[in-house]
């Protein structure tokens, strides 16, 4: 099975020391999670924003007055 060795200053293993004992996890297991957590966000991040740009045409239709934040400051009135 892979395994893989990772180098930490003393604060921050520290540190990821504290947040695995937080979870009630050995450092082996707490490590391991993150990196399959991390993963699945990622995953989830890239579904949302693809969900979101299938939604945005027919959101603008459906709401024509609606800027999002971030396009206020090109010259766009808001609502």
């Amino acid at each position: 099975m892979p395994s893989l060795n990772v180098t930490f200053t003393d604060d921050e293993m520290e540190a990821v020391r504290a947040s695995a004992a937080a979870e009630g996890k050995s450092l082996k297991q707490y490590l391991h999670d993150l990196g399959v957590r991390e993963g699945q966000r990622q995953r989830f991040v890239s579904g949302a924003v693809r969900w979101a740009d299938r939604l945005r045409e027919e959101f603008d239709e459906a709401f024509p007055d609606e800027v999002p934040p971030a396009y206020r400051d090109r010259g766009a009135a808001a609502a």
